[in-house]
């Protein structure tokens, strides 16, 4: 029995994966906010219920909003704060008693993808979350690709490309950078980007909604993003070339984002025709948890 945990900053899911990948049991939980130690009880809490529920130990993956330093083990990167600096591989192995693997949260979404969902039947796979962040996860031939420090797949702290003038100021991310990947392209970047042209807040769904029914002005503001989203993901066609993206979080529910890509990347790629698949996940916003659980495959 494989065990996932979802490890987020506002809820702790986990699942129970028999060998063939059939869902065994789900619960979800509430994050203790900003408390370590809560957090780890809450995940150990979590293990041992599943466990006495189904009468079976598990193997343990894990899968958080950041990354484990190669250096010191200790996390980095995470939108999760209390997890920053703390050693949580050692600390959950200590409460759980078993090893457990841990990987970027958006890893974990590409996996599950790749293993047995829209990307099931190609080498390479791109999962990309577009949410209140902006993540994303390379996995080749099933196995995820972490990278020699860690980072692989951090496409949204990466510039967006050949900024425009509609693209200035660039904006200030949380990273102490500018004019990121994510600073365009998140959901409350979409929502933010509306107001500046159109004067009205609405948000990503609201204006999703509003375009299908003719509105102009949020037809304009999801042509801007969807060929912002183009140039960004043709830098990663031209550096990967994986035969699937697959986009989850919560804009990946905007379906006009797969038939309206691929013309936006194809100026920005460098090859006379794409042939990547830009597809919805299979397993909708369970991907990631599912990937947790298949780290030990």
């Amino acid at each position: 029995m494989r065990l996932g945990i979802d490890l987020g900053g506002t809820k702790i899911e986990i699942i129970a994966l028999a060998d063939d990948g059939h869902e065994l049991l789900r619960r979800r939980i509430q994050t203790p906010q900003g408390e370590y130690m809560a957090t780890l009880m809450a995940v150990g809490g979590l293990v041992e219920e599943t466990e006495s529920i189904l009468g079976q130990r598990g193997s343990v993956g894990i899968g958080i909003p950041g990354a484990e330093s190669q250096a010191s083990g200790l996390i980095k990167n995470a939108n999760s704060t209390c997890l920053i600096g703390k050693p949580l591989k050692r600390d959950l192995q200590a409460v759980l008693q078993r090893e457990v693997r841990l990987a970027n949260d958006a890893n974990c979404f590409a996996l599950s993808e790749a293993i047995d969902g829209s990307g099931r039947d190609a080498g390479i796979v791109f999962g990309i979350i577009l949410g209140t962040g902006v993540g994303g996860g390379i996995v080749v031939n099933q196995q995820v690709l972490s990278g020699a420090n860690a980072i692989a797949g951090e496409w949204g702290h990466n510039p967006l490309p050949l900024a425009g003038d509609d693209d200035l100021p660039l904006p200030a991310c949380y990273c102490g950078r500018l004019g990121c990947i994510e600073t365009y392209l998140c959901g409350p970047a979409l929502a933010a980007d509306h107001f500046r042209h159109a004067a009205e807040t609405l948000t990503p769904a609201e204006i999703d909604q509003r375009a299908k029914a003719g509105d102009i002005g949020c037809e304009a503001t999801l042509q801007r993003y969807e060929e912002r989203l183009g140039r960004a993901l043709a830098g990663i066609i031209n550096i990967l070339d994986p035969q699937v993206i697959v986009i989850g979080g919560g804009l990946s529910n905007m379906q006009r984002l797969y038939t309206h890509l691929p013309e936006r990347s194809a100026p920005h790629v460098f090859s006379d025709i794409i042939y990547t698949k830009f597809l919805p996940p299979t397993h909708g916003d369970s991907s990631g948890v599912r990937g947790a659980a298949w780290l030990w495959n």
